[in-house]
């Protein structure tokens, strides 16, 4: 199966949703967490200092300044606020509670796991560790120097993060077309880990172009876990000694069964494997030539600004179920804002340009007539495409979810997967997801430091976007909707 094979498979229509119409084994439910049993697990740290930079500031491309003491106290801090339990909700008909994590994922499903290698950090082993967020603890699967060699080269980085994926987690709900969110979902988790560095002091770089298979065998992944991303954070604001690394032993563990029935989807099989770079991985392919260029005909005006801490924002983040329609509207200046930093250039090897068209459905935005407008970041101006009330289509394209229609305003993020796959081959499927998941996070950051709230939307009819947005295949494919505006009050909600 190549990429576009399977793109077009999982696209949805009315036929193929009464085709495959929905239904859960709730008894089959996969585990949202993932440990491994037999190894030593070190504590950090509990209740980390806030990052006080604002989140507007971060997402600006500002640093912070939280020295950490210890090792221990940074990696404390740095996955408080990236991956971490953040809130849990009650389900009223049974009492039972689930968490909620800082990191935001389709139908909170958590197919991400974060795992990192060490080196050189005060008071603690050098080695290889895999994040247990249900305690906030580290689980220890080796000692010793693992080197990764991210983009072919020995890495002196001391803190590398290996960020994999358990695709039967998704696939449990939402079937073939659960790769998608997946990818979507490492999107999320590298902006989540990205921000949460850059609060604290460090520089992140992500490496999606790197062999599947050593990096498996060095971290001792399981069947069911495939890397996508591995991240360096470099930075004075880490803790490092001199201590030299001894060669690794791997104390390996059991991973934990996260079902009891696993059930294979060979189209998720198949799209993993044409995607996936073998031992030999040649360096990435020339950049993508740049996206096309144009303007519009308003000029978005200068951004909104606001104050509130990092480390606040992003343990306050929820996904919105619904929200409050009405005439309650956000202004220009602060969609202004959200469009700058999710047009901000990312840190990794495949984002040389730009691969996300961003299209906006304005609903309520003081000073913007509603419509859908094409948005041009290079010159911060938007093109309008269609005019009048677009909440019933917005609504309709993002399968009838009435979300989209009363939020503020709605996003189509348009891939240009053609111009992807050219430069990097069929690698640049996943890394179109990627980006469309990273601007999402900066998205959902930003919109609380409003005061706002957002929200992810994997479901859409893929054609009907398309046609309604005068988009032919090789202009790009929708591969992501997401919506901001003021949320409902959820009343299972608790800290």
């Amino acid at each position: 199966m190549t990429w576009s094979e399977y793109h077009e498979s999982t696209k949805h229509s009315l036929e193929s949703l009464r085709r495959t119409p929905p239904s859960l084994d709730w008894a089959n439910m996969p585990d949202p967490f993932r440990h491994y049993e037999g190894v030593p697990v070190l504590d950090l740290p509990a209740d980390p200092p806030s990052p006080d930079v604002s989140a507007l500031a971060v997402l600006n491309g500002f640093s912070g300044s939280a020295p950490a003491g210890d090792g221990p106290a940074f990696l404390s801090q740095l996955l408080f606020y990236s991956a971490a339990i953040s809130a849990s909700k009650r389900v009223p008909s049974t009492g039972q509670r689930y968490a909620l994590r800082v990191n935001p994922s389709s139908g909170n499903l958590h197919p991400t796991e974060f795992h990192f290698v060490t080196r050189g950090l005060k008071k603690w082993p050098a080695g290889l560790y895999h994040y247990r967020p249900s305690s906030h603890m580290a689980e220890q699967r080796g000692v010793g120097d693992f080197n990764l060699n991210p983009g072919g080269s020995d890495s002196s980085a001391p803190v590398t993060f290996v960020l994999t994926s358990i695709a039967w987690r998704e696939a449990w709900k939402y079937r073939d077309r659960a790769y998608r969110y997946c990818l979507h979902d490492m999107g999320h988790a590298w902006q989540a880990l990205a921000l949460a560095a850059q609060a604290i002091g460090c520089d992140t770089f992500a490496f999606g172009h790197f062999s599947e298979n050593e990096a498996s065998q060095s971290c001792g992944l399981p069947q069911d876990e495939w890397p996508m991303l591995i991240v360096e954070l470099r930075g004075r604001s880490i803790p490092v000694c001199d201590e030299q690394a001894c060669p690794p032993v791997s104390y390996g563990g059991h991973a934990n069964q996260i079902s009891t029935e696993t059930i294979v989807y060979p189209a998720i099989e198949e799209i993993h494997m044409a995607t996936k770079l073998n031992r030999n991985a040649q360096e990435c392919n020339s950049a993508p030539e740049p996206p096309p260029k144009s303007s519009g005909e308003i000029k978005l005006p200068l951004t909104a600004s606001s104050q509130t801490p990092f480390g606040e924002i992003v343990r306050r983040r929820r996904s919105a179920l619904d929200f409050q329609g009405g005439t309650r509207s956000i202004s220009l200046t602060q969609l202004s804002a959200m469009l700058s930093v999710a047009s901000r250039p990312f840190s990794s090897d495949f984002a040389a340009a730009r691969l996300i068209q961003l299209y906006l459905y304005a609903h309520r935005v003081e000073g913007l007539q509603p419509g859908v407008y094409r948005v041009w970041p290079d010159r911060s101006e938007l093109e309008q495409i269609r005019s009048g009330d677009q909440r019933v289509a917005a609504a309709g394209l993002s399968l009838g979810q009435d979300l989209a229609g009363n939020a503020c305003v709605a996003l189509s993020m348009i891939g240009d997967l053609y111009r992807a796959v050219r430069a990097y081959g069929d690698r640049g499927y996943r890394y179109v997801h990627f980006e469309a998941g990273a601007i999402g996070h900066r998205l959902y950051v930003a919109a609380e430091a409003f005061g706002l709230a957002a929200t992810g939307i994997g479901a859409f009819y893929d054609e009907e976007v398309h046609r309604y947005l005068n988009l032919t295949p090789k202009q790009g494919q929708v591969v992501y909707h997401f919506a901001i505006g003021y949320a409902v009050p959820d009343s299972r909600l608790s800290a």
